[in-house]
């Protein structure tokens, strides 16, 4: 039987956008030189207008998920209010922090929409790198994805403009890392909700990028 936390391999992108946030991956999970999974989930919904994608160790990063969605909703009961996206942050920041002798081996994208509007952060295993960004990529084919990121982003793109863009850099990625590749999964969130992207949609862009960069 695979071990879930031996499944590695990924690609992950988070951007801000003027109505919201795109978090989008590629599926694969990979042990080695092995696809242990075509259809990996890799983007999760922590709280009604958080996302947070997740690249490394599979078993580890679902640890993390599980606690950050009570944790979402013991707060939502108490307060009768959602955690704010930094609020969020920060106690994922500190569930990392204290297992540093024995550390989850993920890096993880948390985005969402609270009363301050539109906010993205990038977390590594340790917890560290709290900044607010506004365009990030988490995963071995991020050198990749960044490529494509810096050299076309823009602040106050439109929603659908990014997700426009997440494919463009995930269709690229998964043409030259061998640890990403098969489907690519994309989810907006805006003040209307959380919603995915259709996979018709997805492909459709992608046959639309097979000669371009």
């Amino acid at each position: 039987m695979v071990n879930e936390k031996e499944l590695k391999g990924t690609t992950t992108i988070g951007l801000v956008c003027n109505e919201g946030i795109v978090l989008a991956s590629e599926s694969r999970a990979t042990m080695g030189f092995f696809i242990a999974s075509k259809d990996a989930k890799k983007i999760y919904q922590i709280d009604d207008l958080v996302g947070m994608t997740t690249a490394g160790s599979v078993g580890d990063a679902q640890q993390l998920v599980k606690v950050m969605q009570v944790e979402s909703k013991l707060y939502k009961m108490r307060r009768q209010e959602s955690m704010t996206i930094k609020g969020i942050v920060s106690l994922l920041s500190n569930v990392l922090a204290s297992n540093r002798y024995y550390p989850l081996m993920v890096q993880l994208i948390v985005g969402g929409v609270d009363k301050t509007g539109p906010s993205l952060y990038s977390l590594d295993a340790m917890g560290g790198q709290l900044d607010e960004t506004t365009a990030v990529s988490t995963g071995s084919g991020s050198p990749i994805a960044y490529g494509i990121l810096e050299d076309r982003y823009k602040k106050d793109m439109s929603i659908d403009d990014g997700v426009d863009l997440a494919i463009r850099a995930l269709h690229n990625v998964v043409k030259r890392d061998a640890a990403s590749g098969n489907g690519i999964k994309v989810v907006k969130i805006t003040n209307e909700g959380y919603s995915e992207v259709d996979d018709a949609l997805v492909d459709e862009k992608r046959k639309s990028f097979k000669d371009a960069l």
